[in-house]
């Protein structure tokens, strides 16, 4: 008996010592992560520190999500520092009302302005949320620059025979991209029976991809191209069909057309569905600095060695007024949110976003954890102001050079 009590302490102490080892070779990420794990599979449920812990690590933990990886690049694109801009806000206060992980402003090729909070810095990665959105888009242009999609006024049916007989048959890739299908689909991210709040656990029917199994059911609304309805469902639909026109994972073709050619200086990883398919509509996770190559990428005509990845009107179309969303002075182009003054802007829930200003040659940089929630009003119409506060700071400059 003496023996066998031994033996068990043993193998106790043996499992201890494993599980401790396993611990400690986890980041500080992870390890945050691990320590406030929700038990609801819905992020747009969890607590305010179980989302600070996720959102800088969504990647970190296979058991909980997969992903696809996008390599950087051998050779890291240089981001230059400038003279800081005379911006007429109090920066710690902002970033407290925003509960800002990071911020990040580019102007002139410059980088004037680089702060953190909420704990993270500037070598770790953030979720993207529906900034991915704007990411997925660029693709598109790239894979209709390339041949493999031959035109946006293709059906979506033509590249994702599984949507042939839903109400996607009668939707052009360009509906797709402007979200002017006509078809039904609930965004609400306070409503857990909302389609966005139920896609993520839809159960596949074998040998479909879950994201097309989900949308494929769906009912139409109104005629295609006739009414606007903000839908990322759609946005997971548009990488599918990039996935099915490329015939490689999305992750794959970011790699191969922006993230190395482009010089990133860290890996981006991608979540993906029960299948396999990346969540294009939203999850990729990428360094705040890697974001503001990406918005000077598009900034300077989304243009690598040289060449344009995209056909030349694409930026033109993709990031203008393709539909009317009701508000003055504002639209949506090619998963772009668009101002009537030229400006444009990628967002994503909780406080993500990359706006971009060509007139200025102003980029800004946003990750978050706001406090209101998804959609925070309070602090979606502060970051607002900002922007505008940093477009004041740029003019002023203008006149004292």
């Amino acid at each position: 008996m003496k023996r066998i009590k031994k033996i068990a302490l043993g193998t106790l102490i043996v499992l201890v010592l494993a599980a401790l080892g396993g611990w400690f070779s986890l980041d500080r990420e992870a390890r945050g992560l691990l320590k406030t794990l929700p038990t609801n599979r819905d992020l747009l449920f969890w607590n305010e520190a179980q989302r600070d812990a996720a959102f800088r690590a969504m990647d970190r933990i296979p058991l909980l999500a997969r992903w696809h990886t996008a390599k950087p690049s051998g050779t890291p694109r240089a981001l230059p520092t400038g003279t800081p801009l005379a911006i007429k806000v109090d920066i710690d206060r902002y970033m407290e009302g925003q509960r800002s992980a990071a911020l990040l402003i580019m102007q002139g090729g410059r980088l004037r302005l680089e702060r953190y909070g909420l704990g993270f810095d500037g070598s770790g990665r953030w979720t993207s949320f529906s900034v991915a959105k704007s990411f997925t888009s660029t693709l598109v242009g790239a894979a209709l620059r390339d041949g493999y999609i031959r035109s946006l006024d293709d059906k979506v049916s033509d590249y994702i025979p599984a949507m042939k007989g839903s109400a996607y048959d009668d939707v052009s890739v360009r509906q797709l991209l402007t979200m002017t299908s006509g078809v039904r689909w609930n965004e609400d991210y306070a409503d857990p029976q909302s389609d966005v709040a139920r896609f993520n656990n839809y159960q596949p029917e074998p040998g479909v991809d879950a994201l097309v199994g989900y949308m494929r059911q769906l009912p139409r609304a109104a005629p295609p191209g006739t009414r606007w309805n903000y839908s990322t469902g759609e946005t997971n639909l548009i990488g599918v069909l990039v996935t099915q026109a490329t015939k490689r994972p999305l992750a794959q073709y970011l790699q191969e057309k922006i993230w190395q050619p482009l010089g990133m200086e860290q890996e981006a990883t991608w979540l993906l569905s029960k299948t396999g398919q990346e969540i294009s509509g939203c999850c990729l996770q990428a360094t705040p600095r890697d974001f503001a190559r990406f918005g000077q990428f598009i900034l300077d005509g989304a243009i690598v060695a040289g060449q344009r990845i995209v056909p030349d009107d694409w930026l033109a179309q993709a990031t203008h007024k393709q539909a009317d969303i009701g508000l003055p002075g504002r639209g949506y182009g090619y998963q772009w949110w668009t101002y009537d003054d030229g400006s444009f802007a990628a967002r994503g829930i909780f406080g993500q976003g990359i706006f971009i200003d060509p007139k200025r040659q102003l980029v800004i940089v946003s990750n978050a954890d706001w406090g209101g929630g998804a959609r925070d009003p309070k602090a979606m119409a502060a970051r607002e102001a900002f922007y505008q506060a940093v477009q004041a700071a740029v003019d002023e400059a203008a006149k004292g050079s």
